[in-house]
């Protein structure tokens, strides 16, 4: 955990350090000197490793989830998703909830726009529907709309389904899916990389949406204008060898034009 309370420190360079110096402790009990021969790490870097307090924010984050039903699993646990560990810039750490992920046969993600069409809920329910039979694990973001409508629909189905969040386990965002996500529980989870009370700001999406690529075998954007989390996820899900389908909708229709797009420039196979 402390890891993640270590400033200017992402995945890539935790990952780094660890194999540079030989084990977990030992990033801790690393001289500045030592440090600075490491790549990546320069004089900014070493001093915030040096000079942290992460140890005892972590102590305090370890209290936090105690008695809160909530893993934490580290990219070096043997829990830790199989699907996450081919890639340099996975998380360090994820606070999961729920049902182990126990590295299911086959993930589909399904992601749209949070303001979906009559059109886009009744196909996103009509794919999860068709997918029930092939026991797939059913993986989106909690957030409204298509979010919503793929994870209450595999749990209508019982189908196993994860919700991947943009902010800490501490609160479910946004609050109207609280309910949702606690029927999540019976038959998968949600997972999180962020510390228990981190907020669901911004910049936090973009970040969980490699998660969602990552941990999938193929991604369903079911409805997208031409900017926003789905196509960031579908750019990622590409970077990531992913199989990516699009679901046509009308020309003009600004919630299709996201994944017309993706389907005409070849970022996404026709669904």
């Amino acid at each position: 955990m402390a890891f993640n309370f270590i400033s200017n420190i992402g995945a890539v360079t935790t990952k780094n350090l660890i194999s540079y110096c030989g084990g977990l402790e030992a990033v801790f009990k690393a001289k500045k000197s030592k440090l600075l021969r490491i790549p990546g790490i320069g004089e900014k870097k070493a001093l915030d490793i040096v000079n942290s307090n992460a140890l005892k924010l972590a102590e305090a984050e370890f209290k936090k989830i105690q008695g809160k039903d909530i893993e934490v699993i580290f990219y070096l646990d043997k829990d830790y998703p199989e699907r996450l560990k081919h890639y340099a810039d996975s998380p360090i750490l994820l606070y999961w909830k729920g049902e182990k992920f126990k590295n299911p046969q086959r993930t589909v993600a399904i992601i749209g726009t949070r303001r979906p069409s009559h059109y886009g809920i009744a196909e996103c329910e009509k794919i999860v529907e068709e997918l029930q039979e092939y026991q797939v694990t059913i993986l989106s973001g909690l957030a409204y709309g298509i979010d919503t409508t793929a994870h209450r629909k595999a749990v209508e189905l019982n189908c196993p389904t994860f919700g991947i969040l943009g902010n800490g386990l501490k609160k479910i965002y946004p609050a109207a899916n609280r309910k949702l996500a606690t029927r999540m529980l019976e038959h998968g989870g949600v997972i999180s990389e962020f510390q228990m009370d981190t907020e669901p700001d911004r910049e936090n999406f973009p970040k969980r949406n490699r998660i969602i690529a990552g941990l999938s075998d193929a991604v369903i954007v079911v409805e997208s204008d031409i900017k926003g989390g789905s196509i960031i996820t579908a750019e990622i899900s590409n970077d990531y060898n992913k199989d990516v389908f699009a679901v046509p909708g009308r020309l003009h229709d600004q919630m299709s034009l996201g994944c017309n797009h993706l389907i005409k420039t070849h970022k996404a196979n026709l669904f």
